[in-house]
């Protein structure tokens, strides 16, 4: 009896003492400090989310060169050359691609807004005409204390850039009912001599003067090829509405602007 009572009592001592063995090498107990892992250095990562510059008013102030110092990755990605499922990204054009506009190969959505050849051409991005405030604890604009006021936001539900003030004037679809027109530009195009110059030397002659677009580079483009236009006014539309532009008076308006002239 007494024999049995000390085999239990030594295998629960074997067991205690595998317990303790393995919670001390989980602590890191049978390791000298100079063994044990270096921590990740996380605490830079969390200070730069809570940098100034991502806050107004200071990213107002801000310079591109500010903001790729750490997101330099939005210039350098490229698309995939191949599709998961291996088809060449060359073979397959979106509507948007088979503009004149388009030139070159595939490229990604900020090289195309702020480096390429059309966009240094008719443009005048920075980072901040998108990006115009941010709130790591919660995107959802006016729901904590350090967000962006409601009446004042600078970025929708989610997402860090006001869509529809940010991409919904070059982005929109083509409002070819409220033009006059019969239906879509590519079809209609040749009625009007394939310019869009037909209408708007006499209508909304005062165009793109706003900080982030070059006028008068592309007025000259649009003179040239009336691609330039549909290219952003309904040739990459990604928005099922058109944007509800400002009537600003142009030169010799009439007291009563043409319908054509929404």
């Amino acid at each position: 009896m007494k024999q049995g009572m000390r085999g239990r009592q030594r295998w629960w001592l074997l067991v205690l003492a595998l317990l303790l063995a393995g919670l001390g090498i989980w602590l890191g107990w049978v390791r000298t400090p100079a063994e044990l892992p270096s921590p990740a250095p996380r605490q830079g990562a969390a200070l730069a989310a809570y940098s100034p510059l991502h806050f107004r008013p200071a990213i107002l102030q801000a310079s591109d060169a500010q903001c790729l110092a750490c997101h330099q990755s939005v210039l350098e990605e490229r698309p995939r050359e191949r599709s998961p499922a291996g088809l060449p990204a060359e073979a397959r054009k979106a509507p948007y691609q088979e503009v004149s506009t388009y030139q070159g190969p595939q490229d990604s959505f900020h090289r195309r807004h702020l480096v390429t050849p059309l966009a240094r051409e008719l443009m005048d991005l920075r980072c901040t005409s998108c990006h115009q405030g941010h709130d790591p604890r919660d995107e959802t604009p006016g729901s904590s204390a350090t967000g962006t006021p409601p009446e004042a936001p600078g970025f929708t539900l989610r997402r860090t850039v006001d869509t529809r003030a940010a991409c919904l004037p070059c982005h929109g679809r083509f409002p070819a009912e409220r033009m006059g027109l019969p239906g879509p530009w590519p079809e209609h195009r040749d009625e009007h001599g394939n310019s869009c110059l037909s209408c708007h030397r006499e209508i909304r002659s005062v165009r793109h003067q706003v900080p982030h677009l070059k006028a008068a580079a592309i007025e000259a483009a649009g003179a040239r090829d009336s691609e330039v236009c549909y290219g952003c006014h309904g040739g990459r539309a990604w928005y099922r509405i058109s944007y509800p532009y400002r009537r600003t008076p142009w030169p010799g308006m009439p007291a009563e602007a043409p319908a054509r002239a929404p």
